[in-house]
């Protein structure tokens, strides 16, 4: 199997200094990438930024923005067979990044084309945002036969939610996380899962290392990618 896995933050810049981003750390797509490598498929991660060292055996491509990671995916989509998108990718980025580090003024205007603006009073400031492309939905006309695997982190109707997005995203499975509970969600080595497909119940998977959620999704690949190239069998 050609893998291609996405995973960690992207950073959407305000200035050359600070940047909007998100508290995941990689984590779960590492491990999904170094899972897969060991059972001798081939992968490529494409990886936001993190503090984790890569995987052995993994071809890695870092990038920092949404727009980044989105042509990065593009650009390796056509000789993968499954997309598993673990990704946290921000919603949102400045509509215009400034050149220069933004000053604390209170003029109203720290510079005249920045989407960051301070009221004459000092008091508080606005930050015009921009939509950044959804990326699954803008690699869906290319899925073709391809399997595509979603997360969710979720905080409330953690399964509707989850349900929602495989249906708008096309997705063939969604793993969806509860990300207030213990021992799940962001910077822990640890999760607690549930598989949602359109056709079968959600299967629900205890507390377990990240590690072996990662094991399981590699093993719901492989399974499916068999049934995909022999049907009858």
């Amino acid at each position: 199997m050609n893998l291609l896995v996405s995973a960690g933050p992207t950073r959407e810049f305000l200035d050359p200094v600070r940047f909007l981003t998100n508290r995941s750390t990689g984590k779960m797509g590492y491990a999904v990438a170094e899972q897969a490598a060991r059972r001798g498929h081939s992968v490529v991660l494409v990886s936001g930024p993190v503090s984790l060292p890569p995987p052995e055996g993994v071809r890695i491509r870092h990038v920092v923005s949404a727009l980044d990671m989105l042509a990065a995916l593009q650009d390796e989509l056509a000789v993968c067979d499954a997309l598993v998108m673990t990704a946290a990718v921000a919603d949102w980025r400045p509509a215009n990044a400034a050149t220069s580090k933004l000053k604390k003024r209170g003029n109203g205007a720290t510079a005249p084309d920045s989407a960051f603006q301070i009221a004459p009073d000092g008091q508080s400031a606005m930050l015009r945002l921009v939509p950044n492309p959804d990326i699954l939905a803008s690699l869906r006309p290319a899925k073709g036969s391809r399997l595509f695997v979603g997360f969710a982190a979720e905080t409330d109707d953690v399964l509707q939610e989850a349900a929602g997005k495989l249906i708008r995203k096309g997705l063939d499975l969604i793993v969806a996380n509860d990300v207030t509970r213990p021992g799940a969600g962001f910077g822990t080595d640890t999760n607690i899962v549930t598989f949602v497909e359109q056709d079968a119940p959600p299967r629900f998977l205890p507390l377990l290392p990240k590690a072996e959620v990662a094991d399981r999704i590699v093993t719901w690949l492989e399974e499916r990618l068999v049934r995909l190239v022999a049907p009858d069998a």
